[in-house]
């Protein structure tokens, strides 16, 4: 199995940054599982899908947070678009 590099937009970064301590370590380890399994099928990941546009998916992190991500197959790289409240992610799900 491949791992991917992960690639976080400055945006999801500063994000990240601004939450407590341990806020900050939960949800840092569960993007890192990105690296070694993305695609649905098991755990908290799910894709979003809209007709004419790339896919996005997300990942639900300890029912608190969501992450946004996009799978770049052919260079091995997931980039993480955007991390927020699962409260606020229902409000911009329309967004992506």
């Amino acid at each position: 199995m491949v791992a991917y590099q992960l690639v976080i937009r400055k945006k999801a970064l500063e994000f990240v940054n601004a939450l407590p301590s341990k806020s900050q370590k939960i949800v840092i380890e569960k993007c890192k599982t990105l690296a070694d399994n993305p695609f649905p099928g098991q755990g908290d990941k799910e894709i979003i899908q809209r007709k004419g546009h790339d896919d996005i998916y997300r990942l639900h992190i300890s029912r608190s947070y969501t992450a946004f991500y996009k799978i770049y197959k052919n260079e091995e790289m997931v980039k993480i678009l955007e991390i927020t409240t699962i409260e606020q992610a229902h409000k911009i799900y329309g967004r992506f």
